[in-house]
């Protein structure tokens, strides 16, 4: 049996060298603390007792089905940089982009295509060259900044299964532009993202629409909008969707798009459920009936939000330029937890180690 050396897993133990088993000690110091200690910076960590459910265990089938999938994207080395002429020129893949597709976003993709390998090949593809149009990359914290000054969109806590919760305030609307509201949508999925703990890959979404007035809903071109980014280019990313104090208005256009929402994803949505009882209270905002005294300032809640996600994206990749910069990586081994893959055929989704790259 191979021996391993010291390291945590994603749900909360260290498995030590010998092969013993231990939970981490999380105290209230290191599991329940904001960026600077006050309550207008993120939390850090979830909980102690926040912990992603384990993944299932891949059938042999669809070990198969990863494993040829890695092997044609792993081909890529060109594409291309529209999806509107078909006579578009071809970009090389970037290292960002090789970064991108990592084990799990292969098995993401996998999954949203029901283990079709043509579709997700399709799917995968066409994000990249979504990706490449939208500018994903581009868009800075200082670009986007002023989309945020009001607080319309905040990442706070962990919900119980450790997903980063991203609240979204209607009534704190400050802009009209659609483009760049939608910038703004994306720029906060992709800082979600960054803030997913090891072995988490979904977020918790929180709406509330208790102040919101007519003209600060989204219409129903923007919510078709962003049901298509979710579906089409984040699949496998939402977890929870909990939306309180929905007015007539609201339920009419969820009615108008409720046509166009995936059946997995409908099935996510949640209404006027009891907040605490998906939240830890002390990582849930008051407003939302938890026990922390969230104010938004601006000047203090988003430096400290883009210097911690900027950290870890940066520390990500460190460890995936130190073996060798491979096409499907493991996301848990990029976030610091068990050893790297190395982009080898071997699906582990059931959790187990693979070998580790030299």
């Amino acid at each position: 049996m191979e021996q391993e050396t010291l390291g945590q897993d994603d749900i909360g133990h260290v498995k030590e060298a010998n092969g013993d088993i231990r939970e981490v000690d999380h105290s209230s110091a290191n599991s329940n603390t904001t960026v600077d200690g006050s309550n207008s910076t993120p939390f850090i960590h979830p909980t102690a007792n926040s912990h992603p459910a384990p993944p299932k265990t891949l059938t042999p089938d669809q070990e198969a089905k990863y494993a040829s999938l890695l092997s044609t994207v792993q081909s890529w080395t060109a594409l291309p940089t529209s999806s509107t002429s078909p006579t578009a020129s071809k970009g090389p893949l970037s290292d960002s982009e090789r970064l991108w597709l990592t084990r799990e976003c292969l098995l993401r993709y996998l999954r949203a295509a029901k283990w079709n390998e043509a579709n997700a090949t399709t799917r995968l593809q066409a994000t990249l060259v979504w990706r490449r149009e939208f500018n994903v990359e581009s868009h800075t914290a200082d670009y986007i900044s002023q989309e945020n000054e009001t607080g319309k969109q905040v990442i706070y806590g962990y919900d119980n299964e450790g997903r980063p919760c991203l609240y979204l305030n209607p009534h704190k609307q400050n802009t009209k532009g659609r483009e760049k509201q939608m910038q703004h949508l994306v720029f906060m999925l992709e800082r979600s993202i960054d803030m997913m703990p090891p072995g988490q890959e979904t977020l918790a979404i929180l709406v509330d629409f208790k102040q919101s007035r007519k003209g600060e809903n989204p219409s129903v071109a923007q919510g078709r909008q962003t049901l298509s980014i979710l579906q089409n280019h984040y699949p496998e990313r939402l977890g929870n969707a909990c939306v309180k104090n929905v007015p007539w208005i609201v339920w009419g256009f969820f009615k108008l798009i409720n046509p166009f929402i995936d059946p997995l994803t409908r099935e996510k949505m949640k209404f006027d459920v009891d907040m605490r009882k998906v939240v830890p209270p002390e990582q849930l905002m008051k407003v939302y009936g938890g026990d922390v005294d969230f104010e938004y300032e601006h000047g203090v809640y988003w430096p400290a939000l883009n210097i911690l996600a900027d950290e870890r994206r940066q520390e990500i990749r460190q460890r995936w330029e130190s073996v060798g910069k491979k096409i499907g990586e493991s996301e848990k081994f990029l976030k610091g937890v068990g050893v790297a893959v190395g982009g080898s055929g071997e699906a582990l989704e059931d959790g187990k180690a693979g070998s580790a790259v030299m």
